[in-house]
C-alpha cells in the first residue's frame, strides 16, 4: 500500500461561495503557530489574520457569524479555529481590492471558491487582484461541506436539529438529533433560488428538480412592496405581519371548511411562537395574495402584512415542492439548509408544520445550525485534499 505524502497548502486557508445574493467566506485560523513559524511569517500574512479574527464586522456590510465558529479543529495536521463570514455579492469588488491592498497574492495560496460568482468574478479576481481562482461544483462541495461539519460536531453539540410538536407552534419544541446515517436524504438548498438534490452517498446524487422562487424571490419582492433595503429588515416586517389580511383562506372561497378533502377554513389568527394557525400549509383551493384583488383590501393592509405574505407563500411552496419531491423519490428524511434560514424561525417553523402536515406525520424537516455556510466549507476541504499527492 502506497503512503500518501501530505504537503500542506500555504496559509491563508480560505473557501469561498459566491452566490446570487450572498457570498459565504470560511478562514482557517491556525491556533498551533511554532514560534519559528511566527518569526518567518510574512507580515501581511499576520495583517490578514488579524483583521479577520479581530474584527466581527467589516466595512458596512461584511459580518463575522461569531456564535458559528468551530473551535479547536483538526484539519490536514493542523489545529486551529474556523470562522464564518458573509457579505453580499454586490460588494465583491470591494473585496477583491481589499485583496489586492493586502498582496494577497504574494502569499502563493489557491483560492478555492464555488457558487455561479466563482465564474462571474473570475476575471475581475485577476484583473483586480493578480489571483487566480480554482473553481469547483457547488453541489459536490455543499454535500461534501454538509457531511464534515456534522461529523465534527458544532463545539460538542450536535449540528442537526428538529421541531418536537411542529403542528402545535405553541408549544413546538427546537430539539437536537444525529444525522449519523443521513442515507438516503432529501437536500433542499434555499438559496437566492432552490435546488433540491436526492442523495444516497458522499459521491452519488442527483438533482431532482428546482424553483426559482427562493430567498432572491421574497427579499425582492419586499424591496418592491414595502421599501425595505435588507434580508434583516423583511424578516423584522414580516414577524409584526398577519397574513391573513393579504392571502384568502378556505373560508373565503367556501365560505367555511372544505370538509371532502378535510381542508379547514378557520383562520383564527392567534400570535405564538412566530408562526400564525392561518399559516398553516396552503392547499390548493387558497389564493396566497388573493385579498389583492379588492381595492378596499389594498387600503386597508400593513407592509408589515405584506411581507409576513411573501415570506408565508415562498416557504409554502418550498415546502410543497420538497415534500412531492421526498414521496416520488421515496425518501423519508428532509433536510433543509440555506441562507434564507437564517435567523427565519417563521419559515423554519411552517416548513416543519408543513412536511408533517401533509404526509400525515411520515416526513420530519430536519435543519442545520450552520444553514448556509457548507458549500464554502466544501470548497474549503477541496483545497485541503489538493495538497494530498499519491
Amino acid at each position: 500500500m502506497k503512503l500518501r505524502n501530505v504537503k500542506k497548502p500555504a496559509f491563508p486557508w480560505f473557501g469561498m461561495d459566491i452566490g446570487g445574493t450572498l457570498v459565504k467566506l470560511v478562514y482557517f485560523e491556525p491556533k498551533d503557530i511554532t514560534a519559528e513559524e511566527e518569526q518567518e511569517e510574512v507580515e501581511n500574512l499576520k495583517s490578514i489574520r488579524r483583521y479577520l479574527t479581530s474584527n466581527t464586522a467589516y466595512g458596512k456590510t461584511g459580518v463575522r457569524d461569531v456564535h458559528l465558529e468551530l473551535k479547536n479543529l483538526t484539519m490536514c495536521g493542523r489545529t486551529g479555529n474556523l470562522h464564518f463570514i458573509r457579505f453580499p455579492t454586490q460588494a465583491m469588488h470591494r473585496f477583491i481590492q481589499m485583496g489586492s491592498d493586502k498582496n494577497f497574492s504574494s502569499l502563493h495560496t489557491t483560492l478555492c471558491a464555488t457558487g455561479g460568482g466563482a465564474y462571474k468574478f473570475e476575471n475581475d479576481f485577476r484583473t483586480m487582484a493578480d489571483l487566480e481562482l480554482l473553481k469547483l461544483d457547488e453541489l459536490d462541495c455543499l454535500i461534501h461541506g454538509l457531511l464534515y461539519v456534522d461529523s465534527v460536531s458544532f463545539n460538542g453539540h450536535p449540528q442537526c436539529y428538529y421541531f418536537e410538536n411542529p403542528s402545535d407552534t405553541q408549544n413546538s419544541v427546537k430539539t437536537p438529533c444525529s444525522l449519523a446515517d443521513p442515507f438516503p436524504m432529501l437536500l433542499v438548498n434555499i438559496g437566492s433560488g432552490v435546488s433540491i438534490l436526492a442523495v444516497y452517498s458522499k459521491d452519488d446524487y442527483k438533482r431532482v428538480t428546482g424553483t426559482s422562487l427562493g430567498g432572491g424571490t421574497f427579499l425582492g419582492l419586499c424591496c418592491l412592496l414595502t421599501g425595505c433595503e435588507t434580508f434583516e429588515e423583511a424578516l423584522d416586517m414580516a414577524s409584526r405581519g398577519d397574513s391573513s389580511n393579504v392571502d384568502k383562506l378556505v373560508k373565503d372561497i367556501y365560505g367555511g371548511d372544505y370538509e371532502r378533502f378535510s381542508l379547514q377554513g378557520s383562520a383564527v389568527a392567534s400570535r405564538n411562537a412566530g408562526v400564525f394557525s392561518n399559516e398553516a400549509p396552503k392547499s390548493s383551493e387558497e389564493e396566497s395574495f388573493g385579498h389583492m384583488m379588492s381595492k378596499e383590501k389594498r387600503d386597508s393592509i400593513s407592509k408589515e402584512d405584506l411581507a409576513r405574505a411573501m415570506l408565508v407563500t415562498i416557504t409554502n411552496n418550498i415546502g410543497s415542492i420538497a415534500r412531492m419531491c421526498a414521496v416520488n423519490e421515496k425518501i423519508e428524511r428532509v433536510v433543509f439548509v440555506g441562507n434564507f434560514l437564517r435567523i427565519n424561525t417563521v419559515s423554519t417553523k411552517l416548513l416543519a408544520y408543513a412536511m408533517d402536515f401533509w404526509s400525515k406525520g411520515q416526513l420530519k424537516a430536519l435543519f442545520l445550525e450552520h444553514e448556509g455556510y457548507f458549500g464554502a466549507v466544501g470548497a474549503l476541504l477541496e483545497l485541503l485534499k489538493s495538497s494530498e499527492e499519491p
